[in-house]
């Protein structure tokens, strides 16, 4: 169930608190969730290409082509597994169910906080 725009505008808030106050808690907390097991994937994929690669080997050692066949299938396969993975590796600070936000606007709205009370602080000591 979606949240609705008052809770979504309450959560970035909070959000916002918590990288201001604690940035290193919270982006230990960033790893969790998808973006692990998106990982995890890529790691599997990675294993499975060498198993790929040991049967496509043994297959030409043992002459048996379709050993070889079957290997080179495999190391395809987790090929096109890693990439993918790799590719829909969500940005830090997102997971399965979070907003669709890229991360570094989450940055850029830091920046615009500075640039802000910047503009503040100019303002107050022009006006003295």
């Amino acid at each position: 169930m979606p949240l609705s725009e008052h809770e979504q505008r309450l959560l970035d808030q909070m959000e916002r608190a918590l990288y201001a106050e604690d940035p290193k808690f919270a982006t230990a907390l960033e790893g969790t969730g998808l973006r692990m097991y998106t990982r995890r994937r890529v790691y599997q994929a990675a294993a499975g290409f060498v198993v790929g690669v040991a049967l496509l080997m043994g297959g030409m050692v043992a002459q048996l082509i379709w050993v070889s066949v079957v290997g080179f299938l495999v190391m395809l396969g987790c090929a096109v597994l890693a990439v993918t993975g790799w590719r829909r590796h969500p940005p830090a600070g997102q997971g399965a169910g979070q907003r669709t936000a890229p991360a570094p606007r989450r940055k850029a709205s830091v920046m615009d906080r500075m640039e802000q009370r910047w503009q503040r602080r100019r303002d107050e000591h022009d006006g003295m």
